[in-house]
């Protein structure tokens, strides 16, 4: 083994062990401890985050912020990988938003210039773009590490009536149109709810919470995907062409979307009880391009919507 080969080795074996000591790792490598500690003293001045405790009882240990040792891409990766952080650069707050910069920058740096040549032209020539919200969200990384680490947090939250304190436990953590969402079981509720991150005014306290106490999803995918189950109302929506396009931008409605050869199309589908407010406030502003049919309690709903909206601007 080269020296080289037998860094890289080092490297993965001690981010695996993270405590160590110079004669285990001279006993695993087959080299003396002095070929060890010179090893050591080069990954050290590489930026490998080593801690060295001196005595009997002493050894070495992989600081928190670890560095993970160097990994092989083909062409098509590397270029994958930019593709995939196109996805996030609108994105006006992320959890690692500097580290995502960096590793970029670092990243891109090490490819040929051919290579960076090719990503600079999908950079310029693909976007996912997201709509910008204007909306700052500077507790996001810190829910983001409740959120891995299971733990409960009770809030200040900015609801779009009043402010309360919360205690949350969360589901997970998802994007949608450029906005943060935490769905969490809601101790104050009984129930889960969907909390905004950047009305999250403040985090008042962090602590576990027994597993199995709160009837809450394993998992934000399935939490997801029970969202788009419910069968409390049956509605029913008719639409013109400008209506279907509209709607097919709609995730939670898409799936219930049927269009006609002969243009338009019709939403029928089920859906929970709280989500029929949202149905008509989504609704409203699509005018005649909309005609609700069923259910008898989302046409009531739209009129005392339109008829609200007639008063304030009629009276």
């Amino acid at each position: 083994m080269s020296k080289a080969e037998r860094l890289i080795e080092m490297m993965i074996t001690i981010n695996t062990k993270k405590d160590f000591t110079v004669g285990e790792l001279a006993k695993e490598f087959s080299v003396s401890k002095r070929t060890i500690l010179r090893d050591l003293q080069e990954l050290e001045q590489a930026g490998f985050p080593l801690y060295s405790e001196v005595g009997a009882a002493g050894g070495y240990h992989i600081l928190k912020e670890r560095i993970l040792p160097p990994i092989t891409f083909s062409e098509n990766e590397a270029k994958a990988i930019f593709f995939a952080c196109q996805a996030l650069k609108f994105y006006h707050d992320l959890p690692f938003e500097q580290e995502t910069i960096s590793v970029l920058k670092k990243f891109l740096n090490c490819l040929p210039l051919d290579i960076q040549s090719s990503i600079t032209q999908i950079q310029n020539s693909v976007v996912f773009w997201i709509p910008d919200r204007h909306c700052d969200s500077p507790l996001l990384k810190s829910m983001f590490h409740i959120v891995v680490n299971h733990h409960s947090a009770t809030i200040q939250y900015s609801s779009t009536h009043s402010e309360s304190i919360r205690t949350i436990i969360p589901i997970g953590l998802y994007a949608m149109n450029g906005l943060w969402y935490c769905p969490a079981y809601c101790t104050v509720a009984n129930q889960i709810r969907e909390f905004r991150i950047d009305r999250i005014k403040e985090i008042i306290e962090e602590k576990p919470y027994p597993k199995g106490k709160f009837p809450v999803p394993a998992s934000i995918q399935e939490y997801l995907e029970r969202l788009e189950i419910g069968n409390d109302y049956h509605i029913k929506i008719q639409l013109t062409d400008i209506g279907v396009k509209r709607c097919e931008t709609e995730f939670l409605l898409a799936r219930g979307l049927k269009t006609f050869p002969t243009g338009g199309g019709i939403i029928d589908m089920e859906i929970r009880h709280t989500t029929l407010d949202w149905v008509a406030d989504y609704f409203l502003p699509f005018g005649i391009n909309a005609t609700v049919l069923e259910p008898p309690e989302l046409v009531e709903l739209m009129k005392q919507k339109i008829y609200e909206l007639h008063q304030h601007y009629c009276r």
